[in-house]
């Protein structure tokens, strides 16, 4: 029988690798709804070439035009309130692509009708884990972090025993920026700051790369996903990314995950987590072993590490005004209005402002409420009046 699944932001680099996955074995796979933000023409490429019969298109104009094609035997929905209507039951697998707190909703919704669900929305994991580890057991849904980071720790695991981590490292490569004088950083460009030395990844999560906000954020998606303080989590400079984590448990025992850097690897096991299925991948680098060049971090170079002096071990609102500041400096820089210095130095002084503080006191309550409150700090910063 073909394994059912949904795959939410198809059309991105998560998706389309995931794809690739199931392009070499389709006969094991139905897939039964694919989704995308504006992109028609690979969308449709892919409903096509996979005989989908259900797309999600949120972009309201791009959706008009969807429609407006008549497209046969294609059922073509706006947003993911009707999920009841395409799954009449639960499918086997879903995946979650899409980028930023767009996919903090779907996720959610997503949930109650698959049996496994893989994860690769970080805001989902860092604003509303509290939200999503409960509807995942409210509906007895099997979740894989999707992060190469967090895939490796939760690889390692052993399902059978009562382990209990002590101390996890999660390795970052540095980004474009390891080695530049730190006198040049006052003239670094949109085009160097995109240039990750190993992955192939888009321009948001590029940049949070450069700034190791990247790495802040998957700190505290660690602290989530695995119940553990801030103080346990540490940060590696490992500029091959050959090492993913190394995990220290309470019986002496520590693990070293090591892969190649493609994303096919976590999703390729995520999506068969067996022992019958292999992936072809290239044999072990031992010159990348014997010498991974183990780094700690240079707070100049990388002042966002200042952050998590700031949070707590307990998940609050107060991560989503962070997750927001953060977006929108981003968004501002990538559009030429700040200078690449000025996300940083921009983020640690608004995080301290009185007004957002209040909300590390708070818990979130709902998906909704972390949406508003998104949208707000956005609003406030853009407003220049704070």
């Amino acid at each position: 029988m073909k394994k059912k699944i949904a795959i939410l932001g198809s059309t991105g680099s998560i998706g389309k690798t995931l794809l690739k996955i199931i392009r070499k074995n389709k006969k094991k796979f139905q897939i039964e709804l694919l989704s995308a933000n504006k992109n028609i023409k690979t969308l449709l490429n892919q409903a096509k070439e996979f005989n989908v019969r259900n797309l999600i298109i949120t972009d309201k104009n791009s959706y008009l035009k969807l429609k407006s094609m008549q497209i046969r035997n294609i059922n073509i929905y706006n947003n993911f309130n009707n999920l009841d209507i395409i799954f009449k039951k639960k499918i086997d697998y879903a995946m979650s692509s899409i980028i930023g707190l767009e996919g903090l909703k779907p996720t959610f919704n997503i949930i109650r009708f698959t049996k496994k669900i893989a994860i690769a929305n970080k805001e989902s994991l860092i604003c509303a884990w509290n939200l999503i580890s409960k509807e995942l057991k409210k509906f007895n849904t099997e979740f894989i972090p999707v992060d190469s980071e967090h895939f490796s720790v939760w690889f390692s695991l052993d399902k059978n025993l009562s382990q209990k981590i002590e101390k996890i490292y999660l390795t970052a490569s540095g980004g474009p920026f390891l080695k530049k004088p730190l006198s040049g950083f006052n003239n670094i460009s949109i085009k160097e700051s995109l240039k990750h030395p190993n992955w192939k990844m888009g321009k948001k999560i590029s940049i949070d790369s450069s700034t190791l906000m990247n790495k802040i954020y998957e700190v505290i998606e660690a602290r989530n996903i695995f119940n553990i303080s801030l103080s346990s989590i540490n940060i590696l400079i490992h500029p091959k990314s050959y090492i993913h984590s190394l995990i220290k448990f309470n019986n002496g025992i520590i693990k070293i995950i090591a892969h190649e850097t493609d994303m096919k690897i976590p999703i390729f096991n995520t999506l068969y987590n067996d022992q019958k299925n292999k992936i072809v991948s290239n044999s072990i680098d031992i010159n990348k072993l014997n010498n991974p060049k183990f780094q700690t971090v240079d707070y100049k170079r990388y002042p966002s590490m200042k952050i998590l002096k700031n949070i707590s071990d307990h998940l609050t609102l107060y991560e989503t005004v962070i997750v927001a500041i953060n977006d929108t400096l981003v968004e501002n820089f990538l559009n030429g209005r700040i200078k690449y210095q000025e996300i940083m130095m921009r983020l640690l002084f608004l995080m301290k402002n009185k007004e957002f503080l209040k909300y590390k006191k708070i818990i979130p309550n709902s998906i909704n409420e972390i949406i508003d409150l998104n949208n707000y700090v956005r609003l406030r910063i853009n407003s220049k009046n704070i």
